[in-house]
């Protein structure tokens, strides 16, 4: 069997896992590599799935972006450092919220936190999402890596909250 046949089995297991209607889009671009959309209510399910039966134990990051219409979240899973698996969730720009996966992955946890302090999506039952990146009086409301954000917005911002003269 080719990778793309045994590629293409760990995503047809994982439509039958969490129902076809939940994965929104998946690519096999290369060897050791698949991208797969899920849509995020099936996102948690489809971690564990992954996890539990197909071996991808390894969260190597998440990565918190946001996209022309969606703030993204992508876990970046590893199987046997062979097969990397990128799992893409949207989230509403309105409302950026994520199920946690520290319950399935307990080694997501560093994650995300710096993607919630960063880009400001939160994850929903993560046991302690204080600040990482940031400093502990950093505002709340600024999240440097959204786009609405400029250095110099920020500073702006700063000044006005006594963090920096």
């Amino acid at each position: 069997m080719g990778f793309r046949e045994e590629y293409e089995q760990i995503v047809e297991g994982l439509k039958q896992a969490i129902g076809a209607e939940n994965v929104v889009d998946y690519k096999i671009p290369r060897e050791r590599r698949i991208f797969v959309t899920v849509k995020k209510e099936a996102v948690v399910q489809a971690v564990k799935y992954l996890a539990e039966e197909q071996d991808f134990w390894h969260c190597s990051t998440i990565t918190g972006l946001e996209a022309k219409d969606c703030f993204e979240v992508i876990y970046h899973l590893a199987r046997d450092h062979a097969i990397s698996l990128s799992l893409r969730v949207c989230l509403d720009k309105e409302k950026p919220e994520v199920p946690t996966i520290t319950d399935i992955i307990p080694g997501a946890t560093l994650y995300e936190r710096e993607v919630h302090d960063l880009v400001g999506i939160k994850f929903i039952g993560h046991p302690n999402l204080k600040r990482l990146i940031l400093p502990d009086n950093w505002p709340d409301h600024i999240h440097p890596l959204r786009k609405e954000w400029t250095i110099e917005r920020i500073r702006e911002e700063l000044r006005k909250a006594e963090v920096i003269p």
